[in-house]
């Protein structure tokens, strides 16, 4: 799969739970960020106050051969 490809998925995903169910995007991302596929800063993100805030999706480790 190509880069392109996975970042649109991302996109989609993103805003299928962002738009009804901010509360599930909400808890998707801090689960994410507790198994350290993605990083923020600080421990909750909520609408308005933290529009700004980068998220940097981490990369993914090597597998073991």
């Amino acid at each position: 799969m190509n880069v392109e490809e996975e970042v649109g998925r991302l996109r989609e995903e993103i805003k299928r739970l962002g738009t009804l169910q901010s509360d599930a995007l909400v808890g998707t991302l801090r689960a994410a960020k507790k198994r350290k596929v993605l990083t923020y800063d600080g421990e909750l993100l909520l609408q308005g106050v933290h529009d700004n805030v980068e998220i940097t999706l981490n990369p993914t480790p090597a597998a073991a051969n």
